[in-house]
């Protein structure tokens, strides 16, 4: 299940860097419950529930807040059906031109060919320091 599980949620951040979102969006499960991480200012509506809240309540706001935003993954970690990325976040905020490099883990839960649960957890001063 670990490999399985590694590869399902790197497919989801692939699917992001190819700039194909709905793909990357077909691999949640329809329940889906998301995370942001305490204290970052996108947490405001957490859980989110579903692809649509995801995409409306977390993508959809980084992209009015972050020119170029990115998040790039530097190692997967898999045990059964979680996996833990440690990544780091990129972007160019829009309204001070201030660069974004903020680190940054993600927990995921896998079952079976979906992701059912994502937890973030990031370097919240930076973030809020940005909103």
């Amino acid at each position: 299940m670990s490999e399985a599980s590694r590869t399902l949620v790197q497919s989801f951040y692939g699917h992001l860097k190819d700039g194909n979102p709905p793909a990357a969006f077909a691999l949640l499960a329809d329940d889906i419950e998301w995370n942001e991480a305490e204290g970052n200012p996108l947490a405001d509506r957490n859980p989110y529930i579903g692809a649509a809240a995801i995409a409306e309540g977390v993508f959809a706001r980084l992209r009015e807040i972050f020119d170029g935003f990115a998040s790039k993954p530097e190692e997967f970690i898999a045990d059964g059906n979680r996996v833990v990325v440690i990544c780091r976040y990129f972007g160019t905020h829009k309204a001070t031109g201030e660069p974004l490099n903020c680190q940054a883990v993600h927990s995921w839960t896998v079952d079976g060919d979906k992701i059912v649960r994502f937890q973030q957890y990031a370097d919240t001063e930076q973030l809020s320091r940005l909103s």
